[in-house]
């Protein structure tokens, strides 16, 4: 699945691990990520974090988007810092999931994300 995101690929989201139900991922702050108060503009860094969950959510092998997402942002980041963002499953029932994602630079929490998934139909094949 990552192989296919452009968007993750574009902004240097790098896999460091993946298992069932979780993962973890690295993005290092660059210049075009800084916003005008000179810190790491929030959507880059709730794109490292959505990007971890879907990798979490979809890591057992489903066709798994999300149904909602959320993040509370704990302390700044500014150019140069690297993010890790690490998925953890905490629940799978019929189609849905719930996945926490905790983002830090140099082992202190920078955010917290809580993503709700949901299984689809794999897409037709042509």
């Amino acid at each position: 699945m990552l192989d296919a995101d452009a968007a993750s690929k574009a902004v240097g989201i790098d896999l460091l691990d993946l298992g069932p139900g979780r993962a973890q991922t690295t993005m290092t702050v660059t210049e075009t990520m800084v916003n005008g108060h000179g810190i790491t503009h929030g959507g880059y860094v709730f794109l490292v974090a959505d990007t971890t969950f879907a990798l979490a959510c979809n890591s057992h092998d489903d066709h798994a988007v999300a149904a909602r997402a959320d993040i509370r942002y704990l302390r700044t980041t500014r150019l140069g810092d690297v993010l890790v963002a690490t998925a953890v499953e905490r629940g799978r029932f019929g189609r849905n999931g719930i996945y926490d994602v905790t983002v830090t630079v140099d082992n202190a929490v920078v955010a917290e994300f809580r993503g709700d998934s949901r299984v689809i139909p794999p897409p037709p094949t042509l």
